[in-house]
């Protein structure tokens, strides 16, 4: 878990507790009052409706609301809207379609085919559009193709509204240093599974893209990752042809475990990173022991990596103010496994 990740959920802790007090079931309530306050989403946080899934119609108008040009308007107004085609009409109203595109380009110039909707979830998230939610709350937790609440919009639009005016050129400078190293063989397989899992949502101790009961409690939670879930996900419970040796590689669960199974002599540094690697963060950068390393995720190339955090899955680079003085090494599941 990282450090963003106690950050938001201690955030929505808060959110959750102040409106219980107030509207029994909003944990977005601080974000429905400003969003109603500017006369969105029906201009009014009594009887507000947080729970019920957000309708076409009601997307258009809230994009139209925030100042940015929707699509064309929708053939069925009343059907609901999936949390992708929130997040595509926000990165379309904010201008952002041709970065959104750019990524895109990108990782298919590198020989990769990402999902429909890649581009405008990496931009989303760069942008920080969505919330984790509490563990104790991961039911709440949507994939892409989930119908989105109305909650979850009053988010994503409050946080536009906070927006400062810098947030669109940094995603654009962001963009114009997204470029990847042609994949082939086994580090282009291994890195399809990783971006094509772009958007689920961070869940505490999943491994799953489908729902699932990750700690055996008998109650299901959504499709989701944690950190280490989603090198799981990648590296062992993936099958590859003619790799089958790859998910003995991983042995531990943890971010603990997985960055202790690689020696000292084992651990690559930062100069030497290669697409496909497995990256660790610790508390005191290159001077983290494995009882210190809190995330992990698998590096892309040209210093970007995909990983699970606060954003859910998502990419980032590691010249980030956070990630950049955490990095501590990095291992070559690849390598161990004998395979090139």
């Amino acid at each position: 878990m990282t450090r963003p990740i106690l950050v938001c959920a201690a955030l929505a802790a808060v959110f959750a507790s102040s409106a219980a007090t107030a509207t029994p079931g909003s944990w977005a309530l601080p974000q429905i009052k400003a969003v109603t306050a500017k006369g969105l989403m029906g201009g009014t946080a009594n009887g507000f409706r947080a729970d019920d899934p957000l309708t076409q119609g009601e997307l258009a108008e809230l994009v139209q609301g925030l100042g940015g040009k929707p699509g064309p308007f929708p053939p069925d107004p009343a059907a609901p809207a999936t949390l992708a085609q929130l997040d595509a009409q926000l990165v379309r109203g904010l201008g952002l379609i041709p970065v959104a595109r750019q990524f895109t380009a990108a990782v298919r110039g590198a020989g990769l085919v990402p999902r429909s909707g890649f581009g405008t979830e990496v931009v989303a998230r760069l942008l920080a559009l969505r919330v984790n939610h509490p563990a104790a709350q991961d039911s709440l937790e949507l994939r892409p193709t989930d119908p989105v609440t109305r909650a979850e919009a009053a988010y994503s639009a409050a946080r536009v509204l906070a927006f400062t005016g810098g947030e669109a050129d940094y995603v654009k400078n962001l963009a114009a240093t997204f470029q990847l190293p042609p994949l082939a063989g086994l580090q282009r397989d291994v890195l399809q599974t990783a971006i094509s899992l772009v958007g689920y949502p961070y869940v505490w101790a999943g491994t799953s893209e489908r729902p699932q009961d990750p700690l055996a409690t008998g109650s299901e939670v959504p499709g989701g990752f944690d950190c280490s879930g989603f090198v799981w996900r990648v590296y062992k419970l993936q099958t590859y042809p003619g790799a089958e040796s790859l998910g003995s590689t991983i042995k531990g669960r943890s971010t603990y475990a997985m960055s202790a199974e690689a020696k000292p002599a084992q651990r690559i540094p930062l100069a030497e990173l290669e697409p496909g690697d497995l990256l660790f963060f610790g508390t005191h950068g290159r001077r983290s022991k494995p009882a210190e390393m809190d995330h992990a995720g698998i590096y892309l190339g040209n210093g970007w990596f995909v990983q699970s955090s606060e954003q859910g899955v998502a990419l980032s680079t590691l010249s980030s103010a956070w990630y950049a003085p955490r990095f501590a090494w990095a291992r070559r599941p690849i390598a161990e496994a004998g395979l090139g």
